[in-house]
This record gives C-alpha cells, structure tokens and sequence, in this order.
C-alpha cells in the first residue's frame, strides 16, 4: 500500500480540515501542484481556485474552493492556510457571480496600474472558478 500523505486546512479561524490522502492538488500562484507523501519540502502561495483532494481516508475525492493563502510542505505533510475556505459542492453560482460583478467593478475603478492588474487576476481567478460550476 503507498504511503498517504498528512494533509491540514487550515482558515484564520479555526482547523477546517485534516486527514491523510494519496495525493492533493493545490492551485499555486505559479500553477497547480501535486503533493505526495514524501514530496520535497517548499512554500507556496495558493491561488483562488480549487483544492483536489484525492483518495482521502473514506476513499472519496474531495474538491475544496479556496480564496488565497499559503501552503507548506514539510516532511510531515502538506498545510494549506487559506484565507477563505469551503466545500465545492457548497459554493453557488450566483454568490460566484455577484464577487464577479464586485471585482469587475474594482479592475473599472482601479486608479493605478498594480491595483487594476492585482484585480484583473483575482477576476480571472473567479471566473475560471465559475466555469467549473457548469
């Protein structure tokens, strides 16, 4: 049998979620990244997007939306400290689409260039959220 792997989610709150897992998927700021028993050690800065949690303890994939954060790999495993953090299944379309609307408002009223391409992303981010939903 492979080795699992020690996997926290973690929000500013409280615990949100640990267990062991064959594998889980983060979405880095440099692109989404597999993380398995063993994986060497590193820091990374987590995207909105959606956690991939596969092969957890009761043998189900598990998919967790996430806004932002840091996640770490050590030796003993993987801790994601998410800013935000819920179940897919419980995220809807329509608050998805009001933070769209909320964001695209922000990149329209941007008064500097760092502050409308710092939107842009987060928007872009959304919206490739929101398309998973269909």
């Amino acid at each position: 049998m492979a080795e699992k792997l020690h996997f926290d989610l973690v929000s500013p709150e409280k615990l949100l979620y640990s267990a062991t897992a064959d594998m889980v998927v983060v979405p880095g700021s440099e692109g989404d990244f597999g993380v398995l028993a063993g994986h060497a050690p590193l820091i990374s800065i987590v995207r909105t997007g959606v956690i991939d949690v596969k092969g957890s303890e009761d043998g189900a994939d598990l998919k967790i939306f996430v806004r932002g954060g840091l996640a770490e790999v050590t030796p003993a495993g993987l801790t994601v400290l998410a800013d935000e953090a819920m179940p897919f299944e419980d995220l809807k379309a329509a608050d998805l689409d009001a933070r769209i609307k909320d964001l695209e408002e922000d990149v329209a009223d941007a008064t500097d260039e760092r502050a409308r391409r710092k939107a842009g992303e987060a928007l872009d981010q959304l919206r490739q959220v929101r398309a998973l939903l269909n």
